[in-house]
């Protein structure tokens, strides 16, 4: 039977099966016809004249298959098959990244970028490793920051507090064979160290320096260590950097622990508060005890030298007064008595023989005195603008002009008002 066949799962005789114009095949008869076949090539027979089995189900006639066909067809089955092996050898490598050859599952080589030929599988096998892809590793929590991880974020301080950090180590891949070889989970064991590693470091440090001031060093320090025991582990990992994400107080004490950092917060307003005043009222209260000093050290200065001065004064003096006693002792008395009245305005005299005091306004004698002087001072000044230049005496010995006259007479009153003030001051 034909697979060609319109007819293929009729019954034998003509009849159909269910009635229809073509249905199901036969699987038997597909079955014999596979032997039948299979046979005629094993047992070298020839099938063009008809059926050899003697149970010819139609009038077909079978194409011959001689073993030379059958072979060629073989072997040109295995060529194919031997090209394709070989070329699945070839795999391409990108310029950031390395090819890992293995034979029989070990390490053979490391291949650089480019195309590249391998013995195929399954002597040979690669591995294609990204060298400048940054892989990530989160610890304390897993793609958010919210979505935390207690189990990693929790630890303890060297002041016994408990603190919440979250980071993430970015890292690269230094040796591919190492990477690949040295440990069997590479990407875990960064995990497992960076966690270590931040376990160690803010175990030794303080808790506000791990909350505030002290991240970046925390950060850097964690990175260090990391890269140490990755290398002691020999992973071929890179560390690039450590990003210090959050660190707070656990949620069950971060009330009080705001209140205490309100309170911290308070305590050093009021201590920069008090900085800033003590820097006002210091400075201050400095210079004026400075200025004190100063004028404190001016007046003795001042004292000594007008005690020196009196002292030489007087010695001046004593030696005149050695020479002439009564004049000098007069002399003293005078300079006495005008600076005692150069001080008042007023002065009460008791006259010897008479029972009343005499009051003598020197005040008002002394701006009568500055009156007359300045009237007298004009007068002179309009009789010289209005008068000659110079008004010089005759030969006859004629008088002297009105003007001239009357500043003589001025001046005459004036020096006479004195010797009265004199005489009675004496």
């Amino acid at each position: 039977m034909s697979l060609n066949d319109h007819g293929w799962g009729n019954k034998p005789g003509g009849g159909k099966r269910g009635g229809g114009n073509q249905g199901p095949p036969d699987l038997e008869e597909l079955w014999r016809d596979f032997n039948r076949r299979l046979s005629a090539l094993f047992n070298k027979k020839s099938n063009g004249g008809g059926n050899s089995g003697g149970n010819g189900d139609d009038g077909e006639r079978r194409p011959s298959i001689t073993p030379g066909q059958f072979g060629g067809g073989i072997g040109v089955v295995l060529a194919l098959i031997a090209v394709v092996w070989i070329v699945s050898g070839f795999y391409i490598v990108d310029a950031s990244q390395r090819g890992i050859v293995l034979q029989f599952g070990h390490y053979q080589q490391t291949t650089e970028p480019g195309l590249r030929w391998r013995m195929p599988w399954p002597i040979q096998t690669h591995e294609v490793v990204n060298l400048s892809g940054v892989r990530t590793v989160e610890v304390g929590y897993r793609g958010s920051e919210k979505n935390k991880v207690n189990k990693e974020a929790l630890m303890l301080t060297d002041d016994e507090n408990i603190v919440s950090v979250q980071f993430a180590v970015q890292y690269l891949l230094k040796d591919p064979q190492a990477y690949l070889f040295n440990n069997r989970h590479p990407d875990d064991s960064v995990l497992q160290a960076s966690e270590t590693a931040i376990r160690e470091v803010v175990g030794k440090s303080k808790m506000d320096f791990v909350l505030y001031e002290g991240r970046d060093q925390i950060a850097a320090n964690t990175q260090k260590l990391i890269q140490d025991i990755l290398d002691r582990y020999d992973t071929g990992i890179m560390v690039r950097s450590v990003s210090m994400q959050n660190t707070q107080p656990p949620e069950q004490v971060q009330a009080a622990f705001d209140d205490a950092v309100k309170a911290g917060q308070d305590r050093e307003r009021q201590k920069n508060e008090g900085q800033a005043y003590a820097n006002d009222v210091i400075p201050r209260a400095r210079g004026t005890a400075s200025r004190l000093n100063e004028e404190a050290n001016g007046y003795r200065q001042r004292m000594i030298a007008t005690a020196e001065g009196d002292a030489s004064r007087f010695k001046q003096i004593l030696v005149e007064y050695t020479k002439a006693p009564e004049v000098t002792r007069q002399r003293l008395y005078l300079e006495t008595v005008q600076q005692v009245f150069a001080n008042t305005s007023k002065v009460m005299i008791d006259a010897k023989g008479g029972g009343n005091l005499l009051y003598l306004p020197l005040d008002k004698l002394m701006q009568a005195t500055a009156a007359a002087a300045a009237a007298d001072a004009g007068t002179a000044a309009a009789a010289a603008i209005h008068a000659p230049a110079a008004v010089p005496a005759g030969p006859s010995g004629a008088a002297a002009p009105p003007q001239l006259e009357q500043s003589l007479q001025g001046d005459s009153r004036s020096r006479d008002n004195l010797r009265s003030r004199e005489r009675g001051e004496r």
